[in-house]
């Protein structure tokens, strides 16, 4: 797999492990580890030793191409784009809504 940053191989990388379109960094921790321990070649028969080897060195280049995808990338801590992405500040303000007039 070419290690450059294009698109046709970030999506071949996110489709090596099993990626939707849109994941989040622990989704992408999650498939990278189920996806190595299905064919980390320790844990494979002998007779597939070689081809799990192969399939093992893919899955853990798609990795690094996806981690060096998202490292270039910067994050906003403005406060209403956290509280645009963050359910728990999301539905509040809907819920203090919905609440305010119930309680004494």
């Amino acid at each position: 797999m070419n290690n450059s940053l294009s698109y046709d191989n970030i999506d071949k990388a996110r489709k090596l492990l099993n990626l939707e379109e849109e994941a989040s960094l622990s989704e992408i921790k999650s498939a990278y580890k189920k996806m190595s321990l299905k064919y980390h070649p320790d844990r494979c028969q002998e007779n597939d030793k070689k081809k799990c080897e192969e399939k093992f060195k893919e899955i853990t280049e798609a990795y690094k191409i996806i981690l060096r995808y998202c490292d270039i990338h910067k994050f906003s801590f403005k406060k209403e784009v956290v509280e645009k992405v963050s359910p728990r500040e999301k539905y509040k303000k809907h819920i203090k809504q919905f609440y305010k007039d119930w309680w004494f």
